[in-house]
């Protein structure tokens, strides 16, 4: 009731609403949904390729320096995942990797749709149907264009929504922010 009251009064931002909500964790049905980490610049470059790299936008030492301290806040807190479901860009997938957080898989539906926008609810479709048949708990690492699709909330690179799956998309339940 107060924080919704303070937000009604602008006197919150909505993304510190809820900053570092661990709690949230322990809901029903709770998971963890990120921006990747820190990789410097907008979109991808024109010759972009999914399968090179060398062709995309890449987490810097200040990104992997973040995710590995994301992923440590995590499992120092005894938060765990069965699985991390992760874009196919090479900046997500390295974030994955670089939490430690459980077993890393590739998973299209939570690729960015940035230089596509025609993709947008399809793929968004695509993925609340994917997260609602896990019955393992996921942490899912998705790039921005995505996570306003899913829950109509912008993040920062390395914030962390906790959220579950509701009727159309995600319900957020609390917001995650480790330093960079």
């Amino acid at each position: 009731m107060i924080k919704r009251l303070l937000l009604t009064l602008g006197l919150l931002w909505p993304g510190v609403l809820f900053a570092n909500d661990w709690a949230a964790l322990d809901q029903p049905g709770a998971f963890a949904i990120m921006r990747h980490a820190l990789a410097p610049g907008t979109g991808d470059p024109a010759d972009f390729d999914i399968s090179d790299c060398s062709t995309q936008r890449n987490l810097d030492d200040r990104g992997r320096a973040q995710a590995e301290r994301i992923g440590m806040a995590f499992r120092e807190r005894g938060h765990s995942f069965d699985i991390v479901l992760t874009s196919q860009w090479c900046r997500c997938r390295d974030t994955a990797e670089l939490l430690d957080l459980g077993p890393v898989q590739d998973a299209p539906a939570f690729n960015s749709f940035f230089q596509n926008r025609a993709l947008r609810d399809p793929q968004t479709r695509e993925a609340v149907a994917q997260l609602r048949a896990l019955t393992a708990r996921p942490f899912v690492v998705t790039h921005f264009v995505n996570i306003v699709a899913l829950t109509g909330q912008t993040t920062g690179s390395g914030e962390v929504l906790i959220a579950r799956v509701g009727e159309t998309g995600l319900d957020v339940l609390g917001s995650i922010v480790i330093d960079p």
